[in-house]
């Protein structure tokens, strides 16, 4: 039997309009029979189910309520024209068209039209598809959703300067756009031993903002944390890599997904969200919850960066303000100091001992004026540096045993320096008494005992958030050697730590500190090219480690041991230009002490008009800023054009202009900081005329 005959056959007992009435019921496509002024006459259930309406709600509508409001005028023209000339046309012709369902929401379709014309009716058969189940369609309008909640996290990252307010945001949108139970950002805190609670949505009460968990690779961050990589869970209740907490069984969460949040390729936090759906992530979620974490992370760094940089300049201008009180105050010392060494040789108060007594306590009151100026100076990044290489393991057990005879007896002192650590360039003097500043303040920090520890070891590559205190990005890339200190103190609070290098910020009673000793140590490390880090929090302890470069090649200076001659010529012929009156009689009593023959002038100019051939001098000694003429240096290279075999001795009581002249002069010139003793004077010139 023919395929023809046995259709034939099944419909001969069967009613053919009863038939092409349950196909049209049965279709799964929404279908709708319209006549050309648009008026629906029949309509499907799946039409009815597609478009929200019932069967009977749907005959007798027109279509172009179906369309929605901003295309309405463009569809009537469409159906005008189609209706003036119609034609078939099937499903896959790629047009994509939206359909406005009863309550207003839209949805994606495609429509083919079949005209009835050739059967002898004025009518229009439309099939629509919902092709938002397409999983093509699907994967595209789900792109475009999280691509939209990029975007919109993006402009509140540009609008707003403060992190906290993305750091709140982050976890609302990964929940609103994944769909999801709950989204959390964990941040390791700087001793990388817990992870913080920082934000979070739906969160249970063990996790709630600011509560603390563990850094373990055992826990769900913290194996994120040695993974390095996004990690997905498909089903927390067969998960074996980590411990599953038992809350989030209890909640029915089944599912998470967690990426790592990095700042400068360092890992410091985590971006995790859970959901009640099992295998509920795929490949367009991590890639998502990627780009939300780079664009917290980029936040923050921002924000870090910026107060890092406010934080140098807040700094730098204190060291500009302390330099220039350094200045001024050190020459008011040396007229102070100068006069008081001569009182004190004085014949008429030699036997008054009460007069001794002022002098002398007067003395070292200047003398704690000039290391306070010192300290200010440090800080500023203006005193005189010699640098030269330095071992440490040497250094630091020397200081060691010095601190174990000095310091409380229940601090016990501990010191790790390999035997090949490397040495450092830096001036010896100043880098014990930083390290020195250091371990008094961890003593400090200890007053019931502890343990402070001196560590020392190579790095290559310095931590990330250390890098950008270099003016210069490729001196970072030198190699150092990291100096730590160490203390089981009492530790620092954020806001405490973040002015520890301030000058004159103390935490100490008054009278116990000045508050220049951490600020010192700061102004040495970053004059001697290095970085310093500070690691504490409240009753962890504190560590400090000093970054110092390593020597730029093996034949760098070495400390000097030659013993210096210290003896002034006598009768030296010497030429004082100093225009200071006070501190220029100063200098002469002291000149005129040691017995050399004295010419005295008050200005650069002055001083050009002595220096005939008739008047030969050994030494010119000369302060550098002499008002607003010519200056010291200056002077020093006209008279050593003249005089080639002059001796040449600046000084300065301001240090900048000391470290200018100690990079631009030569060698052969020796530089004297104010104030100073007559003693001090007296070595300063038999080196420099020493040679000669």
């Amino acid at each position: 039997m023919s395929s023809s005959d046995l259709t034939a056959s099944l419909l001969s007992g069967i009613d053919e309009q009863s038939v092409f009435r349950t196909l049209f019921a049965a279709y799964p496509d929404a279908l709708i029979v319209a006549d050309r002024s648009g008026a629906i006459l029949l309509a499907n259930p799946a039409a009815a189910n597609l478009l929200g309406y019932s069967v009977d709600e749907l005959q007798g509508l027109n279509v172009d309520t179906l369309v929605p409001d901003s295309i309405r005028p463009r569809h009537a023209s469409y159906r005008e024209a189609y209706a003036r000339s119609p034609r078939p046309r099937p499903m896959g012709t790629n047009m994509e068209l939206v359909a406005k369902r009863k309550d207003g929401t839209e949805v994606m379709v495609e429509i083919a039209l079949s005209p009835l014309q050739d059967h002898g009716l004025p009518l229009v058969v439309a099939a629509i598809r919902d092709i938002g189940a397409y999983p093509r369609v699907k994967q595209a309008l789900q792109r475009a959703r999280y691509s939209e909640y990029l975007a919109q996290l993006g402009r509140l990252a540009v609008d707003s300067r403060d992190p906290q307010v993305l750091l709140h945001q982050v976890p609302i949108i990964a929940a609103e756009a994944l769909e999801v139970q709950i989204a959390m950002v964990f941040l390791l805190e700087p001793n990388r031993l817990h992870f913080r609670v920082a934000s979070g949505v739906g969160m249970v009460d063990e996790e709630a903002v600011g509560s603390l968990l563990a850094n373990r690779p055992d826990t769900p961050p913290g194996f994120v944390l040695a993974e390095g990589r996004p990690v997905s869970v498909p089903d927390y209740r067969s998960e074996q890599r980590f411990q599953v907490p038992k809350r989030y069984l209890d909640a029915g969460l089944l599912s998470g997904l967690a990426v790592p949040l990095s700042d400068r390729g360092r890992i410091i936090g985590a971006l995790t969200v859970r959901s009640r759906e099992a295998k509920r992530f795929g490949d367009d979620e991590v890639r998502f919850l990627e780009s939300l974490s780079n664009l917290l992370a980029t936040s923050l760094q921002r924000a870090q960066s910026e107060e890092a940089l406010s934080h140098a300049q807040r700094l730098e201008s204190v060291g500009q303000l302390t330099g220039g009180i350094a200045h001024d105050f050190n020459n008011l010392l040396t007229v102070i100091s100068g006069n008081l060494q001569v009182l004190e040789e004085l014949p008429a108060l030699a036997q008054d001992s009460f007069a001794q007594q002022l002098v002398g306590a007067a003395a070292r009151a200047t003398r704690r004026g000039a290391e306070l100026t010192g300290k200010l100076l440090a800080f500023s990044r203006r005193q005189v540096l010699q640098p030269s290489t330095v071992n440490l393991r040497l250094m630091l057990q020397s200081l060691s045993d010095m601190l174990r005879r000095t310091l409380d007896q229940r601090i016990r002192i501990e010191v790790d320096v390999p035997a090949d650590c490397p040495p450092v360039l830096a001036d010896p003097g100043q880098l014990e008494s930083a390290l020195l500043n250091i371990a008094i303040n961890a003593r400090d920090a200890m007053p019931a005992g502890g343990t402070l520890r001196f560590r020392a070891e190579p790095c290559m590559a310095l931590p990330a958030e250390v890098r950008n205190e270099f003016d210069d990005p490729s001196a970072s890339e030198d190699g150092f050697v990291a100096i730590s200190i160490g203390d089981t103190g009492t530790g620092m609070p954020d806001e405490v730590k973040e002015r520890a290098f301030e000058p004159f910020f103390t935490t100490k009673e008054a009278g116990r500190g000045t508050g220049l000793g951490l600020s010192t140590v700061y102004g040495f490390v970053k004059q001697s090219r290095g970085a310093i880090a500070i690691d504490s929090a409240p009753g962890q302890g504190t560590t400090l480690t000093l970054y110092i470069p390593r020597p730029w090649q093996s034949g760098a200076a070495a400390p000097d041991d030659a013993t210096a001659v210290d003896t002034v010529p006598p009768g030296l012929n010497v030429l004082m230009v100093e225009d200071d009156a006070e501190v220029r009689a100063v200098v002469r009593t002291f000149l005129d002490a040691l017995g050399c023959k004295v010419t005295t002038a008050i200005s650069g100019e002055q001083a050009l008009l002595a220096l005939v051939p008739e008047t030969r001098f050994d030494l010119l000694l000369t302060d550098i800023a002499l008002g607003p003429g010519m200056r010291g240096t200056q002077l020093a290279k006209e008279a050593q054009r003249r005089f080639p075999d002059m001796a040449i001795l600046l000084m300065s009581g301001f240090s900048a202009e000391l470290l200018d002249a100690d990079r631009d002069s030569p060698p052969a010139w020796e530089l004297l900081r104010k104030p100073y003793t007559r003693e001090e004077l007296a070595r300063a010139i038999a080196r420099a005329v020493g040679p000669r």
